[in-house]
């Protein structure tokens, strides 16, 4: 007998959906004998050889996990009282298993098909209410990427709406986070705003600024009151934006009620890990007049058909990918995972329990205080909540010193000054350690002499007389075992990918393997503060460039930044980067930039942000772009050509032939060529951006390497580029390159990285190249299952398409009046989420499979398809009604089921409509929800407490 020893690599099998036999019968079907002979079809042959990635073979994921667990290990985790808008925080472990470890949240999308999101739209509006109550402003946003990124769109929020049209600079506190200043100043420059930092106590003249962005508590701790200042601001028809800390507002007069017209800050210290940085949920709140010009999205409440509440994003057109070009952000990914964390955070520990928290944090932050004024250590704030400025002088780097030799880390602030904060993991040792650290020998303070004639440092004119969440979902859910059954049935409500495909094009939903998610919540990861010295995190180090290392050869460029913190980020930074590259060159003056008329949203978005104009270029009947109007418009520009963005397979699911002479008409016209890499699934192994023609491309992490999308963020967007443009990607005032940072944290969303170091790991080269492949094969598949019940709206020459396709819909609804509304609402009976709706051709359906789906499942997805083109058909020949048929009645609540039935079809055919859904039925909690009802009644937050008391 033969004993094989070898440790085989089964990871790929497993992250592939299709066997081999449903391989070879999926290729059958499309007239293929081998997947390399479909490849060579689908690639065109301008770009075919271009990939750089290799055949090398993945490791096993036990071999993996070691390897990263070793490199993780190098990352020191010392205690840390750095603070600056990051603070340790306790992840609630019910919180930690039923929420942040449970695929039912982290692997759902957006929530855009209400019927089956109400469980984290639920999450979300306690949210928004607990924004809204903490802020004392009346509405709130479902969050954003962090509290820079919040902040620079609070300035551009308040140049909007600022009525001082005079104003023409902004005024940011210089006690506002050094890391929010960075990110202000790289969003302002290209817009033509001037950011003025200075100390607002020293302000005699407001009249120039259209807005100002003040801190509180400041960074270095002190609270200062705001009143009169807002006033004198608003007497100049500025408005006045916040940085609050949440935390400290269960015990501060909130900005709202000190008439702040928008409130900022993160949620990071509601139970979300430090992380090195992110991903954290930053808030937005404001005022009901101003709501249609927030950014991001808004939980709204509305009814369904049955006059039932239920939730949905709100006034879906503000969205800013929506709006185009008009747009004033490119917002399009919140950090909604990490929201709903917090969300849940605030609902396990309720008021008492955070204002507890808050209350013991800066009590121990109050007899620190007081032993280091024992100690003869001058402490510089006087009114705090728990972060304390000290004058060390000369002492200073030597208290650093000492510091790190006992493994704390305290704040460098200047040669003469470090700070240090305290959080919710902070006890009695720490204070006592501390004291020892500054006493230098002599005697420590008694800690419960002092803590018994400490008193609150808090300003008592700043004190909070509002109450906070009254609302009855704070005050229930304060057990395990309630926590843990309200997030069961919250879970419940939604479909996500643990219960079927969700087949929409463009977003890439594939798998977020266990073996990837794992390294997320180690605490080598999770407990490192950003701004930690750099010897701390050399684990990260190591891993963040080997990860950039592997996205070079994934993508064909020369250099990676991995800084950028959702997709739209990375647009951002990479049109910046063409930005810098044309004006080190003395061609500042090229600022015209060509897009598509089939780009994705955000693409115009970004351009505008990055003081660019947008010029569109046509598309062919085949949605292709058209090559000569291109050229036209890049002879006609070609001074002031900057760059083109373009997707690449197009938005319209096609490997497009002439992308080779595409790239090559902007470069000879002086510009320079933008990739978008949404669809880079469609490319990984089989040809490389990079290497047939693009500059620069930002990748979805989120989408193409298996960072999970978690109902809406985070998402993470790198950038790669060619040699010539690298000197011009996003600092950091950690980095070397300290200029031009897109985000709070030097490497963005970091905690998140190690689940694509892993699946590039465990996949290798040969394994990228397959997954490529069987996207491409479970695409065509689809297509060629259903194009003779719906016509696939675009294919290449060869009738193939890439990654993902399109069904034309549109003749469906002259001939039966069925809507791709109506038909994405009956795939929820089937049990199904929609493919991509109505883009990028309005009333169509876009379809993206992935590799990870098996045959059965593709054929469960067709059969849904196809069985409702049937009911379609009994429509157009009467045999249902054209307004009362399963269709335009989807979907079917059990509710309805078991009151009166008066349709005229069966209640089998409402809710059972293939057998196969006998055995796993999903219900919708809903029926069809009302938008247009939710926008005219707008409730952003949760329903009153007399509506509770009605009901």
């Amino acid at each position: 007998m033969t004993i094989n020893l070898g440790t085989a690599n089964e990871f790929i099998a497993r992250h592939i959906g299709p066997r081999s036999a449903d391989e070879q019968a999926m290729l059958a079907a499309l007239g293929f004998e081998s997947l390399q002979a479909m490849t060579a079809a689908v690639i065109p042959d301008s770009i075919k050889g271009t990939s750089v990635l290799g055949g090398h073979d993945g490791q096993s994921e036990a071999d993996a996990l070691a390897d990263l667990k070793a490199i993780a290990g190098k990352n020191q985790l010392f205690k840390n009282y750095i603070g600056q808008g990051y603070y340790n925080t306790h992840t609630p472990a019910p919180i930690l298993r039923n929420l942040l470890e449970n695929p039912a949240w982290y692997t759902a999308y957006t929530p855009y098909q209400p019927e089956i999101s109400q469980g984290r739209l639920e999450a979300l509006l306690n949210f928004q209410t607990l924004i809204s109550d903490l802020t004392g402003l009346p509405i709130a946003n479902a969050s954003l990427l962090d509290e820079a990124t919040a902040a620079a769109e609070a300035m551009t929020f308040c140049k909007r709406l600022s009525k001082n049209k005079a104003g023409h600079a902004f005024f940011a506190s210089s006690h506002c986070h050094p890391q929010t200043l960075d990110v202000l100043r790289t969003r302002a420059e290209p817009l033509g705003i001037e950011v003025v930092v200075g100390d607002e106590r020293e302000l005699t003249d407001v009249s120039s600024f259209f807005g100002a962005l003040l801190q509180y508590p400041a960074s270095n701790g002190d609270v200062f009151d705001y009143r009169e200042l807002v006033q004198r601001f608003h007497g100049a028809n500025a408005l006045v934006a916040v940085a609050a800390d949440l935390l400290a507002l269960t015990l501060l007069t909130p900005p709202g009620e000190f008439d702040a017209d928008v409130a900022i800050g993160s949620a990071q210290r509601f139970g979300v890990p430090l992380g090195f940085g992110g991903p954290h949920a930053a808030y937005f709140a404001t005022r009901d007049a101003f709501k249609r010009d927030m950014p991001g999205r808004l939980v709204g409440v509305s009814i369904d058909r049955f006059g039932k509440t239920a939730l949905r994003l709100a006034m879906q057109t503000r969205e800013q990918h929506i709006r185009r070009e008009k747009a004033t952000s490119n917002i399009c990914t919140a950090q909604v995972l990490l929201a709903n964390i917090a969300s849940m955070f605030a609902v396990y520990h309720g008021p008492a329990g955070l204002k507890r928290i808050a209350e013991r944090t800066h009590a121990l932050t109050a007899i620190l205080a007081a032993g280091f004024e024992q100690l003869g250590v001058k402490v510089v704030t006087r009114a705090y909540f728990d972060t304390l400025t000290l004058a060390t002088g000369d002492a200073t780097a030597r208290l650093h010193e000492l510091a790190r030799a006992q493994r704390i880390n305290l704040r460098q602030i200047d040669a003469a000054h470090l700070g240090l904060s305290l959080d919710e993991t902070s006890t009695q040792a720490d204070v006592e350690t501390l004291w020892r650290l500054f006493a230098e020998g002599k005697a420590v303070p008694a800690f419960d002499s002092l803590a018994a004639t400490t008193a609150s440092r808090l300003p008592a004119a700043l004190l909070r007389q509002s109450a906070i969440l009254e609302h009855p979902v704070f005050n229930r859910y304060h057990s395990e075992t309630e926590l843990m059954r309200y997030l069961r049935r919250l879970a419940d409500k939604d479909l996500a990918l643990d219960r079927s495909m969700i087949p929409l094009g463009s977003c890439t939903m594939k798998l977020n393997a266990a073996s990837e998610m794992i390294p997320v919540t180690w605490a080598e990861f999770g407990n490192l503060h950003p701004f930690a010295p750099a010897e701390q995190s050399q684990g990260y180090l190591q891993m963040t460039t080997e990860l950039e290392a592997m996205l070079c050869a994934a993508t064909g460029y020369d250099a990676v930044s991995l800084q950028p913190n959702a997709g739209s980020q990375g647009e951002y930074a990479g049109l910046l980067a063409i930005r810098a590259y044309h004006r080190s060159r003395g061609e500042g003056h090229r600022d015209i930039c060509l897009i598509p008329s089939s780009a994705h949203g955000t693409n115009p978005a970004t351009a505008h942000m990055a003081g660019m104009r947008v010029v569109v270029t046509a598309c062919d009947a085949r949605g292709n772009v058209d090559v000569e109007d291109l050229r036209a418009k890049a002879i006609e520009h070609r001074d002031r050509l900057a760059a083109i963005m373009i997707t690449y397979p197009s938005t319209h699911g096609v490997f497009e032939e002439a992308i080779g002479e595409i790239c090559a008409i902007i470069h000879d016209n002086g510009g320079q060529v933008y990739i978008d890499g949404a669809n880079m699934n469609a490319m990984v192994g089989l040809c490389a951006p990079g290497k047939f023609g693009g500059d620069v491309s930002h990748l979805n992490l989120h989408k193409t390497f298996c960072i999970p999308h978690g109902g809406g963020g985070p998402g993470v967007g790198p950038i790669g580029v060619k040699s010539h443009l690298a000197p011009f990607l996003p600092g950091h005032a950690t980095l070397e390159n300290t200029e031009g940072a897109v985000c709070a944290a030097p490497f963005g969303s970091a905690s998140i990285l190690p689940i694509t170091w892993m699946y590039i790991r465990m996949m290798g080269g040969a394994g990228l190249k397959r997954a490529s492949q069987m996207a491409i094969l479970n695409a065509n598949y689809i297509a060629r299952r259903l194009e003779e019940h719906y016509p696939v709206l675009y294919t290449g020459g060869n009738g193939l398409v890439a990654h993902e396709c399109i069904l034309d819909l549109r003749p469906l609804k002259d001939t039966s009046g069925i809507s791709v509304d109506d038909v994405a609402k009956r795939l929820i009976d089937f049990g199904f989420h929609a493919p991509t709706m109505s883009f990028p051709v309005a009333g169509t359906l876009m379809i993206e499979p992935t590799e990870s789906e098996s045959k059965e499942e593709l054929d469960r997805f067709c059969d849904a398809m196809i069985q409702i083109r049937e009911e379609i058909r009994a429509v157009e020949n009467g045999t249902l009604d054209k307004d009362d048929n399963p269709l335009k009645n989807a979907p079917h609540t059990a509710a309805e089921l078991v009151g009166e039935w008066a349709h005229g079809y069966s209640r089998e055919q409402a809710v059972y409509p293939l057998p196969s859904l006998v055995e796993a039925k999903y219900w919708p909690p809903v029926g069809r929800v009302d938008n247009v009802f939710g926008d005219r009644n707008l409730v952003c937050a949760c329903p009153s407490i007399e509506s509770y008391q009605d009901a």
